[in-house]
């Protein structure tokens, strides 16, 4: 197992670094917190600065940026690091949602609690865990996976990767892109697989359609609008046939068992057995037994 360095202590005389999450589109979606935040810190390390400032600019917020991105970070931490080892306090925002998810900000928090500054995270909206809430889709297990890369065959091996995947998978996608991505999914996981692409979530066209594969290409291949803006793709995770998956001499254990012991039980015996999972042997009982 990979060794991780333990968080130093606190040092109460550095400043603090806020993770502070900004709206994705509808600006109401800040949070006072958020506001307060920005209102108290010295400095605010921003993705871009320009697109940050007309942010907050709408809320009457003026403090210096100082400008973190994917190019720059491992060099800029080093000096956002000795401003908080200064006393100064720092809110950390991306160009929209939740610092972090797909998006810079891991050096720089790792870094922090590293050395010893306080690290306090203002939630509030995030892509991602939004589109999921709206999709219909289970969203007790799942996996986010961020951006696939650009290029067909890289794209196509990390798709293959998870075509087995049972829990839902979440990715983000651009319009340039989206076309290709999902004819991809298409090839890997087959076109029954069923996927809801949320785009412009909180904007003025937001757009939440659900559809099995080949059926969600076909329709956005009628109108070339249905692929701008921001998107979020929530893919169902990979549907199991319980049948194929246990032996028949398990099934039949199971079976027996049921006869005088509680499901439950029956199913942990037969899953120590087989070296098959307890839950999954449980539902199976739950569907094909009285």
């Amino acid at each position: 197992m990979k060794n991780r360095q333990n968080s130093t202590e606190i040092n109460p005389d550095y400043g603090t670094l806020y993770i502070v999450a900004t709206p994705i589109g509808n600006l109401g979606d800040i949070t006072q917190r958020a506001l307060d935040t920005f209102a108290t810190v010295d400095l605010i390390a921003a993705e871009d600065t320009r697109h940050s400032g007309l942010l907050l600019s709408h809320y009457g917020i003026k403090k210096p940026f100082f400008a973190l991105h994917d190019h720059n970070e491992q060099q800029k931490t080093v000096v956002l690091v000795e401003k908080l080892a200064k006393g100064e306090n720092i809110a950390l925002i991306s160009d929209a949602g939740t610092p972090l998810i797909s998006d810079p900000g891991f050096h720089l928090v790792r870094h922090c609690r590293q050395a010893g500054v306080k690290v306090v995270p203002v939630p509030g909206a995030c892509a991602a865990v939004t589109a999921l809430c709206a999709s219909g889709i289970a969203s007790d297990r799942f996996c986010f996976e961020g951006f696939l890369p650009a290029k067909t065959k890289s794209r196509c091996d990390k798709l293959t990767e998870l075509e087995s995947e049972p829990r839902t998978l979440i990715f983000y996608e651009s319009t340039h892109r989206i076309l290709g991505t999902l004819a991809d999914m298409k090839q890997v996981f087959g076109e029954e697989r069923y996927v809801v692409m949320a785009r412009e979530i909180t904007k003025t066209w937001e757009t939440i359609y659900g559809d099995q594969l080949g059926n969600l290409i076909e329709w956005l291949n009628e109108d070339s609008n249905r692929i701008k803006g921001e998107i979020v793709l929530v893919v169902e995770g990979k549907q199991q046939n319980l049948e194929e998956a246990f032996s028949s001499q398990a099934i039949k254990l199971l079976e027996l068992l049921c006869q005088d012991l509680p499901l439950k039980k029956a199913a942990a015996i037969v899953a120590e057995t087989f070296g098959y999972k307890k839950n999954a042997l449980y539902q199976y009982g739950l569907d094909h037994f009285d």
